[in-house]
Formats: structure tokens, C-alpha cells, sequence
């Protein structure tokens, strides 16, 4: 190639990777978060085996009635008698946490910065009813001993009123709230999402539906929804005896069709 020839491709090859360097990159779209299953277990499959832990009849107060937590059939279910008691004898507890997925040691971790949601089908027996105290049957709580609830799903009387309501207990902050009896005796679908964020960074969505009717879809936004470490599920029954409306008896609850979705 003639020296001519090389100085004006030179040039021209020049010239285009000065344009090219001028020219703006194409924008990379940007990731649209969207929720991913993580955990799906079927009580007739996994069984207890899809729970970080058991907290059955933990003081053995009634081993005549072991166990109170079982799967039967597509369903878990948590039975309550009224002798029952827990390790502090004013209340009773028969409860899991946490989400195991799969054998071993492998459970989620619900950490600060993260949006989990759970969604399941709850039967209520008109047998477990609103008490005046405390009756909660879902929780987000820190794990270990003596942590504050930081979320529940309680079951409430206001004014002689059953209700079913969620409840963020550091403030005090009702999320929401809607008549109980209503949704006895039947399934209700419940669809419960979180940020965990600490101070203001929390949010929270409470959703119950009664077939094709959404009997609430309530939200709270700038909400602690962090203590430390991590947040963890609880289900189950859990309540106070010092109730004062004669609700308490033996009862039941059924969970089914758990499942667990980050936002990603």
C-alpha cells in the first residue's frame, strides 16, 4: 500500500473512531423487580420439614395431646386446648417459623434492605375466636428469646366486635382491621408482603380475600419493620389467657398452599 493510500485510510479509520467516541452508549433497560417463588412446600410432601422450627407444647403441659402441630392430608394444622400452656404460664403457644427450603440446615433469611411476600389459605373454625387479650396467628419477629413481635396478624375484640386485624406493634400502628365472624368456617386466602427496613425504610401490605371478594387490602409505608439480624415468619396459634369474654375453648387452625416470593 502506497504511502498516500495509508495516510487516508489512516485517516478515515481515524475519523470514524473519533465519531464512534462521540456518539452516547445505548441505555441499558432498566431490571424491572418482579417477585420470584422461593419457596413452595406441600404439607403431604414436605411436612413439617418445610418449618425452621417447632413449637409444640414446648413445656409439655400436655403431651397426651402430642402432636398439636401436624400435616393431615394438603393441610397443616394447629389444634389448642384449653390446658394447654406455654413456658410462661399465662399463655399458650403452638407455632412454626421461619421457611425451610428443602432438607438440611437450608432455610431463607429474610434480611434489612429485602421485600418478602408469603401467601397461604387459612381455615378459622368459629371455635378459635377474638379474645379481649392478645390472640395472634401469624408474627414477624427477630429470632431468639424475649424479641418483641414486630408484625402480627391478630385475632381481636373491639367494643364486643370480633375482628381480625395486622398490627405493628412498635408504634402501635393498626394496618388494618375487618369483622371476624364473617370469615369463619370457611378458607380465606391471605397475600402479606414486606420490606424490611429499619427506622422509616419499612413498608408492609396486608391483603385477605373470601373467595372472589377482597375483604381487605391495607398498607403503611415509612414503618420499622427491622429489630436486628433478620425477620422470621411465625404461624400458629398464640394467645393470652387472660381473656375476659369467655372465648377461650378448644380449637384449631388449618393453614394450606404456603408460599414464599422475594422481590428481585
Amino acid at each position: 500500500m502506497n504511502t498516500s493510500r495509508r495516510t487516508l485510510l489512516g485517516a478515515a479509520l481515524g475519523g470514524a473512531a473519533g465519531a464512534a467516541v462521540g456518539v452516547p452508549a445505548l441505555a441499558v433497560p432498566a431490571h424491572a423487580a418482579s417477585w420470584q417463588q422461593k419457596w413452595a412446600p406441600s404439607a403431604s410432601g414436605a411436612g413439617l420439614g418445610a418449618f425452621e422450627t417447632i413449637e409444640d407444647d414446648r413445656a409439655d403441659s400436655h403431651t397426651a395431646g402430642q402432636p398439636h402441630i401436624f400435616a393431615t392430608g394438603n393441610n397443616w394444622r394447629f389444634n389448642m386446648h384449653t390446658g394447654d400452656r406455654d413456658t410462661s404460664t399465662d399463655r399458650q403457644r403452638q407455632e412454626v417459623t421461619g421457611l425451610r427450603n428443602g432438607s438440611g440446615g437450608d432455610y431463607l433469611k429474610w434480611t434489612e434492605g429485602q421485600t418478602w411476600r408469603v401467601t397461604y389459605s387459612m381455615y378459622i373454625p368459629s371455635s378459635l375466636k377474638a379474645t379481649t387479650t392478645f390472640t395472634h396467628i401469624m408474627q414477624m419477629k427477630q429470632p431468639g428469646a424475649g424479641t418483641s413481635p414486630i408484625v402480627v396478624q391478630s385475632l381481636r375484640r373491639v367494643n364486643g366486635v370480633q375482628t381480625i386485624e395486622l398490627k405493628l406493634p412498635f408504634d402501635d400502628i393498626l394496618v388494618g382491621r375487618t369483622n371476624l365472624e364473617p370469615l369463619h368456617d370457611r378458607w380465606t386466602d391471605v397475600d402479606f408482603q414486606i420490606k424490611v427496613g429499619n427506622g422509616g425504610a419499612g413498608t408492609v401490605r396486608w391483603i385477605l380475600r373470601s373467595g372472589s371478594t377482597t375483604v381487605v387490602d391495607a398498607s403503611r409505608t415509612g414503618v420499622d419493620t427491622f429489630l436486628a439480624d433478620r425477620v422470621r415468619p411465625k404461624w400458629g396459634i398464640y394467645r393470652s389467657l387472660g381473656d375476659t369474654s369467655g372465648s377461650l375453648q378448644d380449637c384449631h387452625l388449618l393453614l394450606t398452599n404456603l408460599r414464599g416470593y422475594q422481590l428481585v
